[in-house]
């Protein structure tokens, strides 16, 4: 946020009094003269208070800012050499040039890059700074003070920045070079325009220390990974376009300084030479006196690159003038000597063959060195960028070998090395190899708070027995669920076992079976989806005032049909809940547990089955019990015939009967015997 202060406090509290007044008059009467004053002066105060504005340099404005300066930057980086690009060789003339139209359009642009230094210039002024005897513990305490903050830039920075504002290479090609021709210098002069090079200095002074302050301030400079290699192989693309236009720039001055030297040996011998021959501009004034020296000069064949007899060497110039590249059009010299510079610098000038001048031999150690420099630096960054993208993948990969390796020395049977796979596989699928739970940890309380609402709430709501708690309490389960995965055919809880958490299906199908404590004859299986739970017995045991340590067991047996996707809950997470929230004793969630619960489902379907067998049987034996009372001796007779039929009836069937009721009477007592699940104490407590 970006604080203001000002250096008279009352001059500052006067207009915000005034500012206040006028938002509750938004017309003053016409006759209140210093109504209509302050509305007169409301302008120069709001220029005033923006006069007095300081900027914190970790505010998001600033942030901001120093992005579009950065790229600012940048662009004039990239538009300083195209000057470099102006001088041409007239193709058939024998003269040299410079390009107007391109000098305009490059002109234009690079006062509109000179705008944002100027106005980085001037935020410097009003950006407050950290003392340094603050930094002792924190982030320190900024200084605000206007006066110590100009003190402090001017002292620092400021001439580096200014040196970096100034419009060095207008002044040059629009001032210098034209008032150097008049005299007589012709196109001598043009590698003065190599002082372009020298604002570089500054400008790199500039844009290093701004890129470190992106940095520290976000941490970074490209959110991706393709972005951070994609902007280090800009700034080695933009090294590579200065090193091609300082090459055709120099090719141009040797071939002037051949020019030259050549002309002066025939100034006073016919045919006689004159500089102002080679500039293209002249060449209408001189007229005849210029076509009859073309006609008899030695200038032009001595200072042919293609002569293979010239005594003029000019190395790794040579090429400019043996490739057209001299006499081409503006386009087409900046990508040739875009490919010239990306070549040479990627190999560090290994294929230059270059000539005794000194100033070429000190070109070609300039790009040896800059090109290792840059290849060591940025390519190496490219490499660091590229190479995160897959950091995790090599990561899960090694741990698969390590894995490999570790199942085949304990010679682990191949299914359960399959089933390890598998899980692996369905682990990094599900997560790309990001640890979920360290990320959290990491966080401050309320921030994880509020991140596992966003990933749980929805889904824990999904599920029938947490629909009927309130928001809190929803809360509090949420910021204690942790994920779970299971590939298929994976038992989480073996009938017997202790119950140490409870799961919730998100995805998947799970089933879960018991056989009432292994006693034969019974067995009850369902299955498990979305919005159902298991490892209920923790409810129970959690929800006791006087619960032991011993964590209950498992009266189910819960097995995998396909991959799962749960959040589980902890006893002892589940635990503290239930002792911090009272709500959670309520004969609401009692009604709901019951419902939801498969363990009491089962003991409610036995019961019911066991009260039906109870009823038939009784009723069965009343009916006959009414048969035998009724009709007297004729009665006696009719129920003596009946069971009389039914004893044959019986004697008929034989053995298969007796076994099916054998089995019936054994399937009745199983039921008999099936216990009841606890109880939770749901009773409220106060």
């Amino acid at each position: 946020m970006n604080r203001i202060f000002s250096r008279p406090a009352s001059h500052l509290r006067q207009l915000r009094r005034s500012f206040t007044s006028r938002r509750h008059h938004h017309h003053p009467p016409p006759h209140d003269p210093t109504a209509a004053a302050a509305a007169a002066d409301e302008p120069n105060s709001l220029t005033i208070l923006w006069h007095y504005q300081i900027l914190d340099p970790n505010s998001d404005i600033v942030n901001l800012w120093n992005h579009i300066f950065l790229i600012s930057c940048l662009v004039s980086l990239f538009i300083d050499p195209l000057y470099f690009y102006l001088p041409y060789v007239e193709d058939g003339a024998a003269c040299m040039n410079i390009d107007i139209s391109a000098s305009i359009l490059i002109t234009y642009f690079r006062t509109v890059t000179d705008f944002f230094y100027f106005l980085h210039l001037l935020m410097k002024f009003r950006m407050a700074f950290v003392a340094p005897s603050s930094r002792v513990f924190g982030r320190g305490e900024l200084v605000m003070d206007p006066r110590q903050i100009t003190l402090r830039y001017l002292k620092s920075d400021f001439i580096v920045d200014l040196s970096a504002t100034l419009p060095l290479p207008q002044i040059l090609i629009w001032y210098v070079i034209p008032a150097t021709k008049t005299d007589g210098g012709g196109h001598s002069n043009n590698t003065l325009a190599l002082i372009v090079l020298i604002q570089y200095i500054p400008r790199l002074f500039v844009i290093f220390p701004l890129n470190n302050r992106i940095i520290k301030t976000t941490g970074f400079i490209a959110k991706t990974a393709w972005a951070g290699a994609a902007y280090n192989l800009l700034l080695f693309m933009l090294a590579s376009h200065v090193i091609g236009a300082s090459w055709y720039l120099s090719s141009i001055g040797r071939q002037h300084s051949c020019w030259k030297q050549r002309c002066n040996e025939e100034i006073y011998t016919p045919p006689h030479c004159n500089v102002k021959f080679l500039d293209c501009s002249k060449i209408k004034a001189m007229g005849a006196e210029r076509e009859n020296w073309l006609n008899l000069t030695t200038v032009l064949a001595r200072c042919d690159a293609k002569n293979g007899d010239s005594d003029f060497k000019f190395g790794i110039f040579a090429e400019a003038f043996t490739s057209q590249v001299a006499s081409s059009t503006f386009m087409e010299k900046y990508v040739y000597c875009l490919w010239w510079g990306l070549r040479n610098l990627s190999s560090y000038g290994q294929t230059l063959s270059t000539s005794t001048f000194v100033g070429e031999t000190v070109f070609c150690i300039v790009l040896c060195i800059f090109g290792l420099i840059l290849f060591a630096q940025l390519i190496g960054n490219m490499q660091t960028y590229l190479s995160s993208m897959t950091l995790r993948l090599e990561e899960w990969r090694i741990k698969r070998r390590d894995m490999e390796e570790w199942m085949r020395h304990r010679q682990l049977p191949p299914d359960l090395q399959d089933r390890v796979r598998r899980f692996e596989q369905y682990r990094w699928l599900t997560t790309r190899g990001v640890k979920e739970e360290e990320i959290l940890k990491s966080l401050p309380q309320d921030l994880r708070r509020e991140i596992q609402r966003h990933l749980c709430l929805n889904l824990v709501r999904g599920v029938p027995f947490f629909a009927q708690m309130d928001d809190q309490l929803l809360d509090a389960i949420c910021e204690r669920l942790t994920s779970s995965l299971s590939t298929q055919g994976s038992y989480i809880v073996r009938e017997g076992d202790p119950v140490d958490e409870m799961l919730f299906v998100i995805r998947g199908q799970m089933e879960s079976s018991t056989t009432n404590g292994g006693r034969s004859g019974f067995y009850n299986s369902i299955t498990l989806r979305p919005g159902d739970f298991c490892g209920e017995e923790l409810l129970t045991w959690a929800l006791l005032p006087n619960s032991s340590q011993n964590l209950p067991s498992s009266t189910r047996t819960v097995k995998t049909l396909t991959e799962v996707e749960a959040f589980a809950l902890s006893a002892e997470e589940l635990k503290f809940v239930a002792m911090q929230f009272k709500r959670l004793h309520s004969m609401k969630l009692q009604h709901a547990f019951r419902y939801y619960s498969n363990q009491w489902r089962t003991w409610g379907a036995c019961f019911l089955q066991t009260g039906w067998r109870r009823y038939k049987k009784k009723k069965l034996a009343k009916e006959l019990a009414l048969h035998e009372n009724s009709g007297g001796s004729h009665g006696h007779h009719i129920g003596a015939t009946i069971l009389a039929s039914k004893f044959a009836s019986n004697t008929k069937r034989g053995i298969a009967q007796k076994l099916r009721e054998a089995q019936a009477t054994a399937a009745a007592s199983t039921t008999f015997s099936l216990v009841k699940p606890d109880d939770p104490d749901f009773t409220e407590e106060v």
